[in-house]
């Protein structure tokens, strides 16, 4: 028991730098919505800044500190102003990647001026050993947890009661709004950024001591910080405290206790995965952004680009030295692998940090089937990458339920664990000396290092083949799925679009594409190190195919060169002499500066260059939607087919948030051809009633049916395709889609064995009646090849009401459709509404706050006020209802304004 104890305290220690680099990462989230990847880099500069003034220059110590403290909150302030200040807007994986150059460039920085060496630091805390009764502990460990204590107090005293802290409070809460009334967020993001810098600097100089001071003794120390601060939610200082301390004395106990390499340096990552497993959402709540996503390409197949680089692939194998051509068949390899990050960063808006460490899982299930069993390349490369899928959907389940900067962490961590599990662990990846492997197929060895001719060719073909899997899953059903739930998750939910199938199956088709792409990298020299496939590594790669083009098939060639062992390393070696080691900084820098000024990365200015080219040329694209528009036409002499008949019933709904009760015991019902209003003041709960109608949110009692069946515990997908459709209050469109393109999102047939065919050959559009019809209800045939997102707001409203109808559904639910219309507008939405019920057959179901276009248009009132029925009837019947005057219409006043109104 005593040595149980005194182990627990020793590892105290550990949970001190925890919390010390774990409250400067909520500190910068706090104030600007980031999670800040170089939070260590900019700490181990201080901290050698220190090092230079302290050891190596003889300054006193608290001089050396407040030096180091200073310079890295000055770093920090400059860095928000300028490179955070201008992402503001840009989307999440915009700034994580802007970190992660920075984390590049402020490690390379360190390598080249003081290289791999391990400096041992000088202890400037007391060491010696304190007893607790039957426990010694080092007095360093526990004046650390005490400094770490103190600084989470005062930093919960500041944040809670300072003006300071309400001010960061309320531009966490809305910029906007807190600008609005004079806080101005640049100057409470910069300050934060600097107090977490500041404290960044302080505890890697305090911890420098402990854990030593070389190029990646802070940035490791980061990942576990991470862990914590997601755990609490990058707002509570206590709580980040508190897992501090939990997480530290586990891992020293598991490090003591536990004889499994790696176990205590994946404690902390298997904790996260399962608190984010239990508190994420499959779907994302209604407040949940939607930021800008980077543009994708239109995944068109042009042969004179392939044949351009085939010849010119042709030309330097034949001209350059066995050096190059291994240089461009890794660079090929490479390439490959970065196709994993276009599809699933890309296309499906995941941010993975994962693809590096679950590629080398591929690579090592074929690396030890060959070594260990004697098992052929192909079948072996074959069963290495099915593996790898497998994995990836295992890895995607807890997955799934967190989004944006909390989904990159938690793939961090994953990959991290299989670092410290498996990668690490010399026991199961052949030892010190790695993997002996040979890269044979039919008895023809193409192992770059023996035959780098032939390594060319198959990296070529290999490179070809996936890039073309990849552009036909983007012009087919499942790219348009994937950029629907990429843009935006309810919406496509909404229209029936399975959210987790398609996130699932994004996951595995990158990490298929990812194993391909690690067995060409490592294979290639004959031994493989499995060291080499580092969570970290995955960061750099993740920024190679930023840099390129997250969103194009080009991108990954373009982003590759900067990577190790490609041409762009070569060329340092035999051009530019030493510029070789300079690498990593040059993509760093790059990677910086390119999220900054073109967050579409070099494949998007690429294309837009060529086609001007085309252009003056005479070659211009045709347009590609000729053939759909063409199927708008009308067509004469043919009715509109009427909607499958439908009635919605909902029986004492309730629906309860902690102790607040937003529904209490709702009925109502919707029959075919009819349309019911449902109004009442702000907070009524309207949109809550849609909402679990739709599936979006869970009631606490009551039934949703249609035509008597049950929908509960039915996904809101689901429920779409049963016959409820729903257009939202925010609209929630598909910006990165066309008009055309978010229309057909919702009348893309239900197939999943699209998810098969697509890869080889997607099916063409088809554009259904329900399509045509809609476009034409709506007057749309001149927005049709229009982004969704420089439509003016009148028509991106009817768009999201004409996407909502267009797949003919039984059911339609509005949610304040005129709402910024003008009065012309909403008359004109008032009569196709009344089409809509009339000649479509459908049971319509309208919030709306618009008194003239209610009682123009609706056959039935439903009035909720605090969540309850209080009236419901005829409009005639609620208008005059004084429950309803008193309640929705605020008075007497008000009552007979609207009598005025209904009978001019």
């Amino acid at each position: 028991m005593a040595e149980l104890l005194g182990v627990a305290v020793l590892g105290l220690g550990l949970s001190a730098l925890y919390a010390l680099s774990s409250l400067g990462l909520v500190l910068t989230y706090r104030g600007s919505g980031v999670v800040n990847f170089a939070q260590g880099a900019i700490g181990l500069c201080a901290a050698f800044v220190w090092f230079e003034l302290h050891v190596n220059g003889s300054w006193p110590f608290g001089l050396a500190v407040l030096v180091a403290v200073v310079a890295a909150a000055a770093a920090g302030a400059l860095i928000h102003l300028g490179l955070m200040r201008p992402l503001r807007t840009a989307s999440s994986i915009a700034r994580t990647v802007v970190t992660l150059g920075l984390l590049i460039t402020l490690q390379a920085l360190v390598i080249l001026r003081y290289g791999p060496v391990v400096n041992t630091v000088p202890s400037t805390l007391p060491t010696d050993p304190w007893i607790l009764g039957a426990v010694t502990v080092p007095a360093d460990r526990l004046i650390l947890i005490a400094v770490a204590l103190v600084l989470t107090v005062a930093l919960w005293v500041v944040y809670r009661f300072s003006g300071f802290g309400r001010s960061t409070s309320a531009v966490a809460e809305d910029q906007t709004l807190a600008a609005a009334v004079g806080v101005s967020p640049d100057v409470v993001a910069a300050a934060n950024w600097a107090l977490s810098s500041a404290l960044s600097a302080l505890a890697a100089i305090l911890v420098a001591p402990i854990i030593t001071l070389h190029a990646s003794s802070m940035t490791t120390l980061v990942i576990g910080a991470l862990a914590i601060a997601l755990i609490a939610g990058f707002r509570s200082f206590p709580v980040a405290f508190v897992a501090s301390i939990v997480l530290g004395i586990g891992q020293t106990l598991l490090t003591r206790f536990v004889d499994q390499p790696g176990a205590a340096a994946a404690a902390p990552f298997l904790v996260m995965i399962v608190v984010m497993t239990v508190r994420g959402r499959a779907i994302p709540l209604r407040d949940h952004p939607f930021a800008k996503q980077p543009r994708v390409g239109s995944g068109r197949i042009r042969p004179a680009p392939i044949v351009a680089a085939a010849l010119v692939t042709t030309v330097l194998v034949l001209v350059l030295s066995e050096a190059w051509v291994l240089a461009i068949g890794t660079t090929l390899a490479v390439s490959t692998f970065l196709l994993s990050f276009v599809v699933l960063v890309g296309y499906v808006g995941q941010i993975s940090l994962a693809q590096w460490p679950l590629a080398g899982f591929g690579a090592w299930v074929a690396g030890r089937l060959m070594a260990a069993h004697g098992v052929p390349f192909l079948p072996a490369a074959l069963i290495g990458v099915a593996a790898t899928v497998a994995l990836a959907i295992v890895i995607a389940l807890p997955a799934v339920r967190v989004r944006g900067i909390n989904l990159a962490i938690v793939t961090f961590g994953l990959g991290a664990v299989l670092e410290f599990l498996l990668f690490t662990n010399s026991d199961y990846t052949g030892g010190i000396g790695g993997t002996a492997v040979d890269m044979e197929l039919f008895g023809w060895s193409f192992d770059g290092g023996l035959h780098p001719y032939r390594y060319v060719s198959v990296t070529f073909v290999v490179l070809v083949a996936l890039a073309l899997v990849v552009t036909n899953v983007r012009r087919g059903l499942v790219g348009r799925r994937m950029l629907a739930v990429r843009t935006n998750e309810r919406a496509a939910a909404a229209l029936g679009i399975g959210v987790t199938s398609v996130k699932l199956y994004g996951f595995a088709l990158a990490a298929g594409i990812a194993a391909v792409g690690a067995v060409l990298v490592t294979f290639s020299v004959g031994i493989v190190d499995y060291h080499q496939f580092s969570s970290f590594q995955s960061t750099v790669y993740l920024g190679l195919a930023y840099l390129g083009g997250i969103g194009f098939v080009a991108g990954p060639l373009l982003g590759a060169p900067l990577g190790p062992g490609t041409v762009g390393a070569q060329f340092g070696k035999d051009v530019l002499v030493g510029l070789g080691e300079y690498l990593p900084l040059i993509g760093g820098i790059a990677l910086v500066l390119t999220v900054v000024a073109n967050q579409d990365g070099m494949a998007h200015d690429l294309a837009r260059v060529s086609r001007r080219v085309a252009a003056r040329l005479g070659l211009g694209d045709r347009a590609i939607r000729q053939p759909a528009r063409a199927a708008l036409v009308s067509r004469p002499g043919q009715e509109r087919e009427r909607v499958r008949p439908s009635t919605l019933a909902v029986s004492g709904l309730s629906v309860r948030y902690g102790g607040t009760t937003v529904l209490d015991g709702v009925s109502l019902d919707v029959r075919p051809g009819e349309v019911v209003g449902l109004i009442g003041p702000n907070g009524a709960g309207k949109t809550t009633l849609i909402d679990s109608i739709t599936g979006f949110t869970r009631p606490t009692a009551g039934s949703v049916t249609l035509d008597g069946a049950e929908l509960a515990g039915r996904s809101p997908s689901a429920r779409a395709r049963a016959g409820i459709s729903r257009a939202f209050q925010s609209l929630e469109l598909f910006e990165d889609l066309t008009a055309l393109e978010n229309i057909i999102a919702a009348t893309d047939p239900a197939s999943r064995s699209c998810y098969v065919t697509d890869l080889v050959r997607p099916a063409p559009v088809r554009l259904g009646p329900g399509v045509t019809d809609a476009v034409r209800e709506f007057r749309l045939e001149d927005d049709l090849d229009r982004p969704a997102s420089d439509l003016p707001y009148g028509r991106r409203r009817l768009l999201a009401i004409a996407r909502a109808v267009a797949s003919g559904p039984s059911v339609l639910l509005l949610d304040e459709p005129a709402a910024g219309l003008s009065g012309e507008e909403s008359r004109e939405l008032a009569r196709v509404v009344r089409r809509l019920a009339d000649e479509w057959g459908m049971a319509v179901l309208l919030i709306e706050h618009d008194v003239e276009f209610v009682m123009d248009t609706c056959d039935r009132l439903v009035v909720l006020d605090f969540g309850r029925v209080i009236s419901s009837g005829e409009p005639g019947e609620v208008r005059r209802d004084p429950a309803v005057v008193e309640a929705y219409l605020g008075g007497e006043s008000a009552a007979l304004a609207m009598r005025t109104e209904a009978t001019s």
